[in-house]
């Protein structure tokens, strides 16, 4: 039985740009070397896709560069909106404080408030005070506490550089931003995506609506297992903050 299609040949042209194969309409008129060393044409590429690879590329080599010697290291999120004579703010500063008196680095987003103190107590210890910024249309830039620091365009390079190079983390009381970063971590934990590590949340006032409906609601319905809420601690204490993130920071 023939073929009912006939033996026709779709496309007269098979060009083959380094892995991806282009036929028909989808040949270039240029090769990639010929772009390449052309001075006349527009700079569109700039915002292309496969450039965009290259720039995500150079922010993880860039971090992994920059973090590699840290050592241990706990990171601590919380709002950028915390004033300065918030009593939150101060309890941050004494967590960075005490975080440094172990010889263990402190990672932060590097904006202000909590983050800002956390930093500051850090670097009055003569401690590793480091800041992973973010590319943001309001973001202020590095807080001046910071003695390591590095700013990002993508959140998902940043949020890999907080948990690859922590062993622990405190979790100061702060908006949309903080939430998502300690879920993907309890997420990566739970997964076991990364080792087992402490979860701090600090300021039980603060945090109890949102644990209580975790452990109220998510748990009875059967969405999260009675070990995932092992992962989570939640104290008022500065001391015992610093001491549940550090325990596992081997140092």
């Amino acid at each position: 039985m023939g073929d009912a299609f006939g033996d026709e040949v779709p496309f007269e042209t098979t060009y083959q740009q380094g892995p991806v194969i282009r036929r028909g309409q989808m040949v270039p008129d240029a090769t990639s070397s010929g772009r390449l060393i052309d001075a006349s044409g527009d700079a569109d590429w700039l915002h292309m896709d496969p450039w965009r690879v290259l720039r995500i590329q150079a922010e993880f080599v860039d971090g992994f560069g920059a973090l590699a010697e840290v050592g241990p290291a706990v990171s601590c999120f919380g709002s950028a909106r915390t004033e300065r004579h918030d009593p939150m703010y101060r309890a941050a500063r004494h967590v960075g404080r005490g975080i440094a008196r172990r010889g263990i680095a402190t990672i932060t987003g590097g904006g202000g408030g909590i983050m800002e103190a956390v930093n500051r107590g850090a670097a009055e210890e003569g401690g590793t005070s480091v800041g992973l910024g973010i590319e943001l249309p309001h973001e202020q830039g590095i807080n001046r506490w910071v003695n390591l620091g590095m700013t990002f365009r993508y959140f998902f390079v940043r949020k890999t550089m907080f948990v690859k190079y922590s062993q622990g983390s405190v979790i100061f009381p702060g908006g949309f931003g903080t939430l998502d970063e300690v879920f993907e971590l309890v997420t990566l934990i739970q997964t076991q995506k990364v080792e087992l590590a402490p979860v701090v949340f600090f300021g039980s006032g603060y945090w109890e609506g949102l644990l209580g409906w975790v452990r109220g609601t998510v748990l009875a319905e059967g969405n999260v297992s009675p070990e995932d809420l092992d992962l989570l601690r939640v104290t008022d204490d500065v001391d015992e903050a610093v001491e549940l993130a550090c325990s596992r920071c081997g140092a």
